[in-house]
This record gives structure tokens, sequence and C-alpha cells, in this order.
């Protein structure tokens, strides 16, 4: 869209203003696409490169910190657990924002100075700026509030909060011209293209506009902190959940967790400083989002934090007991995993996998406003799609019983994230059989082999989202007024993109062609109203349908859609 528009400080999806998120993915994504062209792979380049410089970083910050092993254990911890993993399957500026708050709490701590041993701490105090403005154009006032509130935890715990040379090494006038300079011509220009220029009114209501500014900044940060954003299409993880998944979006690697623990805190030399400063780190993000509305992606800032941590407890002869009590627990719940992925496929060796995986699933939309809703639409059935990955992950966790229980070290933790690096194989396998279900790939791939026409979308924009991108075409809405699109909807100049019954079967009926997308859970009830309205079909995969009102070459000689099925 940006492409197409050349408008590159307001987004647009369908035509529609899209003002919910902040700019900086998208104009990388864009030009991305402007250097290799528009491919889903050249989409993920920003954030694939984002994920291997945060670890690199992690690595520097810790060898700096604690060591030469330790900052690579620190990286190799990062590298290989799940949440990086997981969370970097979609593309979401998270692994973007991590990378920017792991730097500026580096920036912080090198811009203190407090070993004596930095010469120029106005150049890290400059990257201090540097990675908030960017982080801002990431995602909002998030990263200030985040590293602000982490910063003045940790200088109010070593007593440096209100210390002159504190904020003379900080540089806080240049830093705040700097972060003005990167982050602030973007929403200047963005609140005088969509006016009114402020407002504060705390009430969200459908049909209402009030310009950039409000929705930005109040509806986006402020109500939706307050779990009052409108609109509400956003679930939240319960608050004990969010604190116990840490555990596992940093497994393996978290079942040393109490050796970490054991670690000094004291500031006393650079080492027990950046054990303090993870911990206020995280332990400020963790507690801000324990009164707000959490997804399960949240807590990835943090990541670093507790990768120093690990890496340094890893490497640390002082937790000694503590990994090797870890390792036996590690050696355990691979030894579990191996004995039920064994068990699964023993239990559905034999069971037909035909078609897509999509007719094994079980849906529950209700779920889907969560980032992995769609796991608990997995049944038994469905790992009958899958057991090549399953073959793979029970590899991997023959693997991680051998690293688990070996009697070197380095070789416990090389084979260890070895293990990692063949489950993470075979969740990309797993993925790839989930493409027809989650994307709507192959319908575009079979739009673009049938005449020309336009699209229409039973419903809100994103179930369909892939079929636009990869047709490369824009789609009426039918009753799809809601979620993200609504408010930008009401904005002055804002295309009429959502149709009602009464125009679809006005425009269905017409001598042009239409192509109609459904999952087919309301088709039945529109073809009722509709009447003699014809409804061919054109391709269905993974629970989605696509119908025309005019009989294509390819569909000649078939019976007309009569059941939506």
């Amino acid at each position: 869209n940006i492409l197409q528009s050349h408008d590159w400080v307001i987004p647009h999806l369908d035509g529609v203003p899209y003002i919910e998120k902040a700019p900086l993915p998208y104009w990388l994504i864009a030009i991305s696409y402007a250097v290799f062209g528009v491919h889903d792979w050249a989409a993920r380049i920003p954030f694939a490169l984002g994920a291997i410089l945060l670890c690199w970083v992690v690595a520097r910050y810790g060898r700096w910190a604690f060591g030469e092993r330790s900052g690579f254990l620190a990286g190799l911890v990062l590298a290989t657990c799940v949440g990086l993993f997981l969370f970097t399957r979609i593309l979401i500026p998270d692994v973007l924002l991590t990378l920017c708050v792991c730097g500026a709490f580096w920036a912080l701590q090198r811009a203190l100075n407090e070993d004596g041993e930095e010469r120029n701490p106005g150049r890290w105090a400059a990257l201090l700026a540097v990675s908030l403005a960017v982080g801002v154009l990431l995602k909002g006032l998030l990263p200030l509030v985040l590293v602000l509130g982490g910063a003045l935890t940790y200088l109010a715990v070593t007593r440096q909060l209100f210390l002159r040379e504190t904020w003379r090494r900080l540089h806080v006038g240049t830093g705040l011209l700097i972060f003005l300079l990167i982050a602030a011509p973007w929403h200047v220009l963005a609140m005088l293209r969509m006016p009114p220029h402020f407002a504060f009114t705390m009430h969200s209501r459908p049909g209402e506009y009030h310009g950039f500014f409000w929705f930005y900044f109040m509806n986006e940060h402020v109500l939706r902190f307050l779990g009052l954003r409108y609109p509400h299409d956003y679930n939240t993880v319960p608050r004990a959940a969010f604190w116990l998944l840490t555990l596992v979006w940093l497994f393996p690697w978290s079942v040393y967790a109490p050796a970490a623990i054991r670690m000094s805190y004291r500031p006393s030399d650079r080492a027990g400083r950046t054990c303090l400063m993870a911990l206020c780190w995280s332990g400020f993000l963790m507690l801000f989002f324990s009164f707000s509305t959490t997804q399960e992606y949240y807590s990835m800032p943090i990541y670093p934090a507790l990768a120093l941590l690990l890496g340094s407890a890893l490497d640390g002869p002082a937790g000694e007991r503590w990994f090797t009590r870890g390792s036996r627990i590690l050696g355990a719940f691979y030894a579990m995993g191996l004995a039920t992925i064994l068990a699964v496929l023993y239990m559905v060796h034999g069971v037909p996998a035909n078609g897509d995986i999509s007719s094994a699933l079980e849906q529950h939309p209700s779920a889907y406003t969560l980032s992995l809703g769609h796991m608990g639409d997995l049944t038994l059935r469905s790992f009958a799609y899958l057991r090549t990955p399953l073959l793979l992950a029970a590899i991997a966790c023959a693997v991680g019983v051998i690293g688990a229980f070996a009697l070197r070290r380095h070789f416990r933790i090389l084979t260890i994230a070895a293990a990692m690096l063949i489950f993470f194989h075979a969740a990309r396998l797993a993925l790839v059989t989930f493409d027809p279900y989650l994307s709507s790939r192959l319908l575009a791939e079979k739009l673009r082999q049938e005449p020309k026409g336009n699209i229409i979308i039973d419903g809100a924009y994103y179930p369909f989202s892939a079929l636009l991108y990869y047709s490369g075409q824009n789609a009426l809405l039918l009753n799809g007024r809601f979620n993200n699109l609504e408010y930008g909807s009401y904005a002055p100049g804002a295309p009429h993109v959502f149709i009602d019954d009464a125009e679809f079967h006005r425009l269905w009926s017409s001598p042009m062609r239409y192509y109609f997308a459904t999952d087919g859970t309301q088709l039945d009830a529109l073809k009722k109203s509709a009447g003699g309205e014809e409804f061919y079909q054109v391709a269905s995969s993974g629970g989605k349908f696509l119908f025309t009102n005019h009989v294509t070459e390819a569909g000649r000689g078939s019976e007309k859609e009569t059941s939506g099925r």
C-alpha cells in the first residue's frame, strides 16, 4: 500500500487509513519491497536481520559485562529459546523493539561510566537517545515507558538518581534533541494530515472520529492500557499465566533459573551492576504489564535481560550444583516429551491424512484474539498430518536427553542448543502444514488464473488479508466495518469499501464479475436472502472458499454451487 500510494506518512489497509500502529515496521518492509520486489520472503528480511542483530548485541553486552564465554552463552540462550523463535514467525515489530530496549539499557550502563573506564560516555548517551527514538517509531510510547521505568528504578536502587554527575554523564539536553529529531517529525506530520490536531476525550465509541492524535495517543495508549480501547478486538493473558509463561518462552534454559537467582546482584563491580540492571529492567516491565492488558509476546523485551543472567550463570562455577539439578530436570522434560511424541505417533498410525489439515481441526474463534489462540484447534487426528515434524521433534528430544546427562558441562550446553535447532526445524515444517488453514495464499494463486474481477470478503479484513496480499488487489468488505479498520473508515476522504447485504446482492447480480471469499458460515443465509442469485465455486482451501457470480471457462461443465460447501 505504501509503494502504491507513495504515502509514507499515513499507512493504509485496503485504502483505509490505518493509524493504530507506529510506522517504522511498515517503512522497513516497504524499503525491502523496493529493493527485492513484493514477496513474502522480502517482508521477513528486516525482522530476520533484527533477530540476528539482537542475539549479537546480547553476546557483546554479555562479553563486556561478564567475559567472553559468558557473552557467547548469553547470545546462545537467546538464539535458541522457544520465545524468540515462536514470536518471530509473524510480522510483529517486537523483536526490533527488543533490540532497541536492549541497546538502550546497554548504552545507559556504558554512559554511566561507573567503573571509570569508559572514555566516551557522550557517544553512549547518544546511542541511548537513538534507541529510544527508534523504539517509539516501532511501538509507540511503550519503549519510552519501559526503558525510563527500568532505568529510574536502577538509578534509585544504586543511589544515583539525585546525583548531578549522573545526569551530566547522560547528556540529557543533547539526548532530548536527538530523540525529537528522530521521533517527532512523523507524529507532527500525521497530526497535521488527520485533524483535529488535539482531542483528549476518554470516551471511545463506534462511529466517532477525533483525528490522529486522539486515536494514536489516547485510544491506543491510554485507553488500551486501561482496557477501555475501542474497538476491543484483543484479549488478555491472565496475569499469573503471563508471568509463568516466561519460563516457557525461555525454555530450555529457564530450568537453570535457580543458578541465576543465586548470582550476586550487588553493584560493586561491572558484573554485579549488569545483573542488577537486568533485574530492574525485567522486573519493571513485568509489573507494568501486570496492570494492563497483555499478550503472550509482550514479555519479549526482557528476554535479553534474562539471557544475560542465564549466560553468566551457565558459565559461573557458583551455580554448579544448580546447573546439575537443572540438567536433570531438563532431561526429564525431554524424556517425557519423547515418550509423548512416540505415543501420539502410535495412536495416529494408520489414520488417513486426506486433504489439508483444516478438516481435522476444531475452531475456537473466541480464542483467536490471543496470539497463540489457534493452538487450541489441535485434535488427536490433526497429528496425522504432522508425522514428519513429530519424528523430527522426537529426534530433538532424544538429542536433548543425551545432552542433559552429558558429562562435560559445555558439551552439554551445545548439545541442548543443537536439540533446539532440530526442534525449530520441526516446528517450521509444522507451520508449512498449517499454511492452508492460517493463510489464503492457495486461494490467491487460483484467483490469479481466473478472469479479472473485484473481490468481496465476507466479514472483516484480516481473515482474508493473505488473499488480497498474494493477489495484489483490494476488496469490498461485507458487513466488515469493525476491528482495526473501523476508525479509519470514518476519516474524511476514506474510500467506500464496506457494504451491507442489500449492496452485496445488487453487485452480485450485476453483469460485472465478482469473487466472494468466505469461510462458509454465513453462506447459506446469504444465499437464502439472495433468491435466484448464483454462486459458482472457484476454489477451496483450509476451510475457506472462493466463489464467483459468473461461471468461468474453468468452471464450465461443473454444477452450480448450492450447498455452501
